[in-house]
């Protein structure tokens, strides 16, 4: 499994680090070694490619006065270890592959480079021989090292390429600004940031490809055609006129403040590049004193994608358009635009084998989905495993597809790849400003405290409390997401150990969110009258936040293969009774004579996620349960649930989780806990809980269910008391055949595994609408 890429963001310089091995840097002691030494004074290093920042990039090796890369082959985190060191940094915090920060040019000096990690040199470490490689430059491999320095190091080991500019960030501002523009800004003149500040960007020679690659950077999925008539009347306002305070319509003309700086010109791109430092371009000489003769600055305008279209209002020009079911998705991402990738195919959702997962292809399933283009591309699960089938492996795109079935790829064996190679993926999104309007107080790190939004209009904004009513793990999520500190670990309804700062105003109440929205406006809530059961600070919503959470998931075909009729005699079903683990008609029972029909399956739930699953309640508030001999962590664990076609609930079940544990484990990983002993308890990521058909309380109580088709139903953490990356997921159905005899459990699937129309048919299973047998 390779390791994964790790983000990057805005600055963006073109550094290239070296230094001479023959330093003690990152070694114990000098080595007497004769060879290495021989070794270390002929070799030196430097960070390359872009976009990047200072300490990371691609890893280029001079020798015998040729630079050259190092293929990513059995590339580790070792191995990126020593050769930060070789460059000057104490240590790597991750590596990259198939050339993130672009392919190289020249030799490929090493390839299946293997480190142990405490190599002074990467002469000492193992490969297949200087220049002896068969990988092609796609597979040059890159570090991230850690922004800190070995003593020692000194600034005259930092030197430019070339002595040349690159484009660092990339903004819209507009032409015209009518009083409060709403966020995002998806019109304006096209400015770049450079060394000296914000420049403009000559529309000479400007084409629909550099609007495409502007609006990809700043997170919109295309670009629209600009109304350049109306840019150049401003032009001409900007001559002829000067701005006059209190004539004409509120609006100020923000070119007419500064002439424009030119920057930037020919510009030239082929439309699939990530970023515009990829695109041919020139910059203007500090002596040039005729910038951009006869032009003008670049202008663009971009769509905004779907997701963000909704929030800002502008749904008519989305519902306009009927769209079918989207063919890709994102699941398992911290924050809007991130996740693992999953496609339809054949009426049922899949994962992506990362083996040639690039940007280019990245790039593809973010604009599908609405956003810009990708500014990583993830590979080896860095967002959770997925289940199920795998249905693309080596998937090689050009940038302009307009879906990622579009693009070439390989058929998927069972060999070929594992869960643990998930393809997955992070895109530029627009800047809404949302976390601008919510903040935390009174928690020991930025991740915790009290939540507070801000209301009101320009001029007239305060900070405000929101009631803890019916605050729960669904409204924190959102709150977590618009900080933009992940998920949510807990929702808390009482803070009165956070009580450190001066707002005591409670300005939001009854907010209600269904856990996908991007702000808490977005959720349901009263308006201006606040209502609040429970006054005082000390009642007011509070969050946890972590940028990791566990994902639980049902092995839907142990459930089928395992499901079985069980009449159990009342005498042994006493401790069972007492945990409300039978049909209320059980009380009325002729105890201890007779027996309940019990409908007998085994759940195995596995923790897919990037945390592990902890009960909510510590050890100290676990409730013991006499009969069993054992304690409840959690009331309520599953739901099992009997329903008929409509919805209707005929029979039920619950499972406490008496004993949450490590039953196994993947190969590669340790179990956690265990509940022997009053261990501590939970699930670890990659490891699932087993509970077999034939213990107490795993089934559900069918005594009273009528002869017919039905549909099964488990649902694991039902009332989202312990916070999950994804709870569409949470729930499995089965279709189910009772004749009064017999059972048939067949067709069990995760809730979201199948696609809409796979799950109408599901729901028109025959026979169902007459609850008839067939």
């Amino acid at each position: 499994m390779r390791a994964v890429n790790v983000c990057y963001c805005c600055p963006w310089r073109l550094l290239l680090l070296h230094f001479l091995c023959s330093s003690s840097m990152g070694s114990p002691s000098p080595s007497t070694d004769p060879e290495k030494k021989v070794g270390s004074q002929g070799l030196r290093f430097r960070l390359a490619g872009f976009p990047r920042k200072p300490y990371e990039g691609r890893v280029e090796i001079q020798r015998a006065g040729e630079w050259g890369t190092i293929c990513d082959d059995d590339f580790t985190l070792q191995a990126a270890h020593v050769l930060c060191r070789e460059l000057g940094f104490t240590e790597a915090t991750g590596w990259t592959h198939s050339a993130k920060y672009g392919p190289g040019t020249g030799r490929i000096w090493l390839d299946n480079l293997s480190c142990k990690g405490t190599e002074g040199s990467v002469t000492e470490c193992a490969s297949r021989g200087w220049g002896n490689s068969d990988c092609t430059h796609d597979e040059d491999a890159g570090v991230i090292c850690k922004d800190q320095r070995l003593p020692g190091f000194s600034d005259s080991n930092v030197i430019e390429v070339d002595h040349q500019l690159q484009v660092e960030e990339v903004r819209l501002r507009p032409a015209v600004e009518w009083g409060r523009r709403p966020l995002p800004v998806t019109e304006g003149l096209v400015e770049v940031r450079l060394p000296e500040g914000w420049s403009q960007v000559c529309d000479k020679g400007w084409s629909a490809h550099n609007s495409h690659v502007v609006c990809g950077m700043l997170g919109f999925p295309g670009e629209k055609r600009v109304n350049m008539a109306f840019y150049r009347t401003i032009n001409k306002f900007k001559v002829k006129h000067k701005p006059q305070l209190g004539r004409g319509p509120s609006k100020r003309m923000l070119a007419q403040k500064k002439q424009h700086s030119f920057g930037l010109h020919s510009v030239a791109c082929v439309g699939t590049e990530a970023h515009l430092s990829l695109c041919s371009l020139e910059f203007y000489r500090a002596n040039d004193t005729t910038r951009c003769a006869g032009g003008s600055p670049a202008v663009v305008s971009c769509m905004l994608g779907p997701l963000y279209a909704t929030s800002t209002g502008q749904k008519k020009q989305q519902h306009s358009k009927p769209q079918g079911e989207a063919s890709v998705r994102l699941k398992g991402g911290a924050h809007p635009g991130e996740g693992r990738v999953e496609v339809l195919k054949a009426g049922t959702w899949g994962t992506v084998c990362d083996r040639k997962w690039d940007l280019q292809a990245a790039s593809v399933v973010c604009r599908e989905l609405g956003f810009g283009t990708a500014r990583e591309a993830l590979s080896g699960a860095r967002m959770g495993q997925g289940m199920g089938a795998i249905h693309l492996s080596e998937v090689r795109c050009s940038g302009q597809e307009p879906s990622l079935w579009k693009c070439p790829s390989k058929n998927i064996t069972a060999e070929d790849c594992s869960h643990s190679q998930d393809a997955a993926v992070r895109c530029n999104l627009p800047y809404t400003g949302v976390e601008t309007k919510i903040r935390l107080s009174g928690g020991r790190s930025r991740y915790e405290g009290r939540v507070e939004v801000q209301i009101g209009v320009p001029g007239h904004l305060r900070w405000g409390l929101i009631c803890g009513d019916d605050w729960g793990t669904l409204e924190a999520m959102v709150a977590c997401r618009q900080l933009g500190l992940g998920y949510a670990n807990h929702g808390l309804q009482e803070t009165w150990y956070w009580d450190s700062g001066n707002v005591t105003e409670v300005v939001m109440s009854g907010v209600r969110c269904t856990g996908s929205e991007l702000s808490l406006n977005q959720c349901a809530h009263h308006n201006t009258h606040v209502t609040c059961k429970r006054t005082g600070t000390r009642f007011t919503a509070g969050v946890i936040c972590s940028e990791t959470a566990s994902d639980l998931l049902l092995h839907s075909a142990l459930v089928q293969e395992t499901a079985y009729i069980e009449d159990r005699p009342l005498h042994m079903l006493y401790c069972a009774a007492e945990e409300n683990c039978l049909a209320s008609s059980a009380r009325s029972a002729n105890w201890p004579y007779g027996h309940r029909r019990l409908l007998r399956f085994s759940s195995q739930i596995h923790n897919l996620g990037r945390a592990d699953f902890r009960p909510k309640a510590g050890r100290h508030s676990w409730v013991w349960h006499e009969c069993h001999g054992h304690y409840h962590s959690m009331d309520i664990f599953t739901h099992y649930d009997i329903l008929t076609p409509n919805g209707t609930k005929v029979a039920e079940g619950h499972k406490a989780s008496f004993c949450l544990e490590d039953t196994e484990c993947q190969e590669d990983v340790s179990k956690r806990y265990e509940c022997a002993n009053f261990g501590e308890q939970g699930i670890t990521v990659g490891c699932w809980d087993l509970y077999r058909h034939d213990i107490d309380c795993q089934w559900i109580d069918i005594t009273d269910v009528k002869p017919g088709n039905y549909i099964l139903q488990v649902v694991i953490n039902p009332n989202f008391e312990v916070a999950e990356s994804d709870f569409t997921n949470n729930a499995m159905k089965c279709n189910c055949k009772y004749d009064g005899h017999r059972i048939w459990v067949h067709n069990c699937h995760i809730g979201d595994a199948f696609s809409e129309e796979a799950n109408r048919r599901f729901e028109r299973y025959p026979g169902q609408t007459s609850n008839q047998i067939v």
